[in-house]
């Protein structure tokens, strides 16, 4: 089977010949990987490694790593502005400046405009690998960060949360202005010739959700629901992803409702994948479930492997399983458990 066969079979519910495999990585994993292998395109690197599944995105998700100034801050083109922080096996950023944060009135709101969606330059990633993997690997573009999170970055997750609460139009008339991104580039992505559009947003914690599940139905789901119905409508064979990390179970009926196909990224250590696999494996495939907290940063490479075996043995059991690390690998995870990871997927059957 080529990449791509073997993913439309295990999304099919169907067992391919192997389980199919992939991952994201931070700046100094990728760093470290393209130097070992020798290899200094991140595509390449990928494919290389065994990845089925090759992902690229537009949007504020793209906005994590940007160019710094001297004091190691950046503006991304969401007008959020940025810091670079290091601790001791690498470094990452967060937002110090909201350019919604004090909107009390509503007029910055009013008054701002999310980046231009269909601006060509940044799909040049997405059109390249497609053009050069397209034919052989399962291709899916990226716009996470879609909707909640999009919102908490411009004003500040304090507030959001508040105005869920307290002041429902505003945060409908943000969530809608905010949805237009992931809806044009969506759109604009399928038409590119992706296999798979990925949306979503962190709403759970390690044991519960961040909001109540109504809150959640209220506010966020009739978004989503627009967001699945046009992409469908664009293409009936597309295929939809949602992330979460943490503990959504409450809301995984919801999203079966609303039309998902994939579910990403199985957190395990907030959701038991198997649970997950013998309450919703008819209706859902599931992408991800590797312990990223655990066993790949502090594990042999033998718990590695016996967590391949375990998610391919269950949550893989008759297909319907992309299996990838439940985030992107942070720099602290030791390249051998990395290869491993790799290697076990091509060994253990279902």
């Amino acid at each position: 089977m080529t990449s791509k066969e073997r993913i439309q079979t295990a999304l099919q519910h169907k067992a391919p010949d192997r389980v199919p495999v992939g991952a994201q990585y931070v700046p100094e994993t990728t760093k470290a990987l393209m130097s070992k292998l020798k290899i200094d395109d991140y595509y390449d690197m990928l494919v290389y490694l065994g990845n089925d599944l090759l992902v690229a995105g537009a949007g504020i998700e793209q906005s994590y790593y940007l160019e710094a100034d001297d004091k190691g801050e950046y503006v991304c083109p969401w007008g959020c502005t940025w810091k670079y922080f290091s601790n001791s096996s690498g470094s990452y950023t967060e937002i110090i400046k909201h350019p919604l944060a004090n909107d009390t009135d509503g007029s910055l709101l009013e008054q701002y405009r999310i980046p231009n969606p269909q601006e060509e330059s940044q799909y040049d990633k997405l059109k390249s690998v497609i053009e050069r993997y397209g034919d052989t690997h399962f291709i899916c573009g990226s716009v996470t960060c879609s909707i909640f999170e999009a919102s908490w970055y411009l004003a500040g997750l304090e507030n959001v949360i508040e105005r869920m609460i307290l002041d429902e139009d505003y945060i409908n008339a943000l969530f809608s202005k905010i949805k237009q991104f992931p809806l044009q580039a969506g759109l604009k992505m399928i038409d590119l010739g992706v296999d798979m559009i990925w949306i979503g947003d962190d709403v759970g914690m390690q044991n519960r959700m961040m909001m109540s599940p109504d809150t959640w139905r209220k506010l966020l789901k009739p978004h989503l629901r627009d967001l699945i119905s046009a992409y469908k409508e664009r293409n009936p064979n597309i295929k939809v992803a949602y992330h979460s990390c943490g503990n959504i179970m409450p809301i995984i009926p919801d999203l079966i409702e609303i039309g998902l196909d994939v579910l990403n990224p199985i957190q395990p250590m907030a959701m038991d994948p198997a649970e997950v696999k013998e309450k919703f494996g008819n209706q859902l495939c599931f992408w991800g479930s590797m312990c990223v907290q655990q066993t790949l940063p502090n594990g042999t490479v033998e718990d590695v492997r016996n967590e391949v075996q375990l998610r391919v043995k269950t949550l893989g059991k008759n297909g319907g399983l992309i299996l990838t690390p439940a985030h992107n690998v942070q720099a602290d995870t030791p390249i051998e458990n990395i290869l491993a990871f790799y290697e076990a997927a091509k060994e253990f059957t279902y």
